[in-house]
């Protein structure tokens, strides 16, 4: 349907399936690059707008969003939306993920959840559109339908995104004809690593295994923007993917015809002229990279060698190649420069490197920590402690209001003084009773008490739900698994006058039980054996036991969906940070890292661990 008004949204596809919003930033420099037309070269690259995503351009011809450093190619679409919605507005609802950043909405989540805050509902059940979530606007919190587990939320102001008037083109149109007859070509740029582009393109055109020459290039003509790849992005929420995965084959890479045979190119081409003849069919040609042949992709790795030899330029890192032939130690050092030479004007420097793990161990290096006792512990599902209905749980905590003050119940929103007004299974206390925590002295309908304590683990404590008190011992849902802890002989950035302590999480996939939110279900579990460090000083120590304290009560892990990957019934952390980069931070899961003993004891504290705890559970 066409409308005369709508606010574009550039979105993309991410693994399950999803579309993901650009930010309006984003939007607004693709939109401007669509609107140049086929003169702007047909490439968009995203790391003039946002330096976040350097390693990214987008090819509007074939409609993807191309990782340089991984090869990976996911799809694009141009969206449309109303005017009077959310973009329209530039309101960005986002939820906090477990790194503590903030993750936008699907578009189509946030106009809902914009569109009854404008209605002044007090929440929204976001359940017809396919998530089992609560947006509360009173507590600005995320409510899981299943889990009763919080996330905080955020409504934003930002950009507006780009409006288009009139009749509006189909949602993948983008120029392909060359262009006009009198629109003057592009001049390549004469930067090192596109004088090694061109070079490398003419090898192939000429099928030349000769000394390569560069192009002849216009003076006085400015070169495109030269990006910088920068370390990968954390693990809170990553809008891009980072997987370093090609999926499937690379059919849809922009690229000109390369035409082998001399006699087949149009008399008084250019070789190296980024213009290219039409096919057949009067459009540009198009061939992917797989259509290059051994020996071609052989001789493109030795030109490239020999140009990178004399001129100095870094080559690109590309991950997840595996193979012993020549062909893809080729591939991992020149796939960058070859989408370069397909058409797209980026030019590439080293990114810095990953250290995930230690140099090799020896068993005979590997040492017990002193003072903790073992070197590994198991955990397996605890039985909810039995004999006691809610109501004489909740009894221990509470104290009876007989004259409720006038304001809300924070769980129900209704008023204090009014009956509860949960409508979920109904427990047996009446609905009218208003009770007061003893600790924190906040005061709800015990009913609503009693329906929070049967839709959570059931496991004899409580979590005061504005002030997060927690009365008796928390446990948590995490699945059986084992925990391994040592010494190795190696020390972290920032901690050079003590070794490392090394923590490895290991648990297998399985069926999810009745605490979980699908029992019966199976569910993944990724990356596993997971390796963490802490450094062995008197406060590393300290967090390790306390850690054990986590463990044992099952804290660490949980299972839900992981705000990495958008997976569902999978195995995720659960609130509590660990740095699982051992020699660099890129990540920002790595050393050094000053705070992190700190904020990591808090975050221990919040799930009520402290040094009391062990004391408690050696009683």
């Amino acid at each position: 349907m066409l409308l005369a008004s709508a606010v574009v949204v550039w979105e993309w596809l991410n693994e399950h399936g999803r579309w993901r919003p650009y930010s309006p930033a984003v939007s607004h420099h693709i939109e401007a690059v669509v609107r140049a037309g086929p003169r702007a070269g047909g490439s968009v690259v995203l790391g003039q707008v946002d330096s976040r995503l350097a390693p990214y351009i987008i090819d509007l011809q074939s409609m993807n969003q191309f990782r340089q450093d991984t090869g990976t190619l996911r799809p694009v679409r141009r969206n449309y939306y109303d005017p009077s919605s959310a973009p329209g507005k530039g309101v960005v609802w986002e939820w906090e993920n477990d790194n503590g950043s903030w993750t936008p909405y699907d578009m189509e989540v946030g106009i809902t959840i914009q569109h009854a805050y404008e209605k002044q509902h007090p929440w929204i059940d976001l359940t017809s559109i396919g998530f089992s979530y609560v947006i509360d606007f009173n507590t600005m919190g995320q409510i899981n339908r299943q889990t009763q587990r919080q996330r905080r939320v955020r409504r934003r102001l930002d950009l507006i995104y780009p409006m288009v008037t009139g009749t509006l083109p189909k949602a993948q149109s983008w120029p392909v004809s060359p262009g006009p007859a009198t629109s003057p070509p592009m001049s390549p740029c004469s930067c090192p690593q596109c004088v090694l582009v061109m070079s490398v393109k003419a090898a192939v055109v000429n099928g030349s295994t000769g000394p390569l020459q560069p192009p002849v290039t216009r003076k006085n003509l400015p070169p495109p923007g030269v990006v910088k790849l920068p370390p990968p992005p954390g693990s809170g929420a990553k809008p891009l993917d980072s997987t370093g995965t090609i999926r499937g084959p690379v059919k849809t890479a922009p690229s000109q015809v390369i035409r082998r045979q001399a006699s087949s190119m149009p008399t008084g081409t250019t070789v190296g002229s980024p213009a290219s003849p039409p096919g057949p069919n009067g459009k540009t040609g198009r061939v992917a990279l797989a259509t290059l042949n051994r020996s071609n992709l052989q001789r493109l790795a030795i030109a490239q060698s020999r140009v990178l030899i004399a001129s100095g330029v870094p080559t690109v890192p590309v991950k997840n190649l595996n193979g012993s032939s020549p062909v893809n130690p080729a591939l991992a050092g020149i796939t960058g420069i070859l989408m370069s030479a397909a058409g797209l004007p980026v030019c590439l420097t080293r990114p810095p490197k990953l250290v995930l793990h230690p140099p090799p161990v020896s068993k005979s290096e590997i040492k017990s920590i002193p003072g903790v006792s073992n070197t590994s512990r198991k955990t397996t599902k605890k039985q909810a402690k039995k004999g006691k209905t809610p109501e004489e749980v909740l009894k221990k905590y509470l104290q009876k209001v007989r004259h409720p003050p006038d304001e809300d119940c924070t769980i129900c929103m209704e008023r204090l003084t009014a009956p509860s007004g949960y409508k979920g299974p109904q427990p047996t206390v009446k609905p009218d009773l208003v009770g007061k925590l003893s600790r924190c002295g906040h005061i709800y309908h015990i009913y609503c008490l009693v329906a929070m304590y049967n839709n959570g683990n059931k496991d004899g404590s409580l979590q005061c739900p504005t002030c997060k008190t927690i009365y008796g011992v928390k446990t948590g849902t995490q699945p059986p698994g084992k925990m391994e802890y040592h010494l190795i002989p190696h020390s972290l950035p920032g901690h050079p006058d003590c070794k490392t302590i090394r923590i490895i999480y290991s648990i297998p996939p399985g069926i999810q039980g009745p605490e979980h939110p699908n029992p019966g279900k199976s569910f993944s579990a990724r990356g596993f054996p997971r390796h963490c460090y802490l450094p062995d000083s008197e406060k590393g120590r300290k967090v390790l036991k306390l850690l054990l304290v986590a463990w044992d009560r099952r804290l660490i892990f949980a299972i839900g969906t992981s705000s990495t990957t958008g997976e569902s019934d999978t195995v995720i952390w659960n609130e509590v940070h660990h740095k699982t980069e051992f020699g660099s931070n890129l990540t920002g899961h790595g050393y050094p890292d000053a705070n992190y003993l700190d904020n990591v004891l808090a975050e221990l504290a919040a799930q009520g661990i402290s040094e009391d705890s062990t004391a408690q559970e050696k009683d």
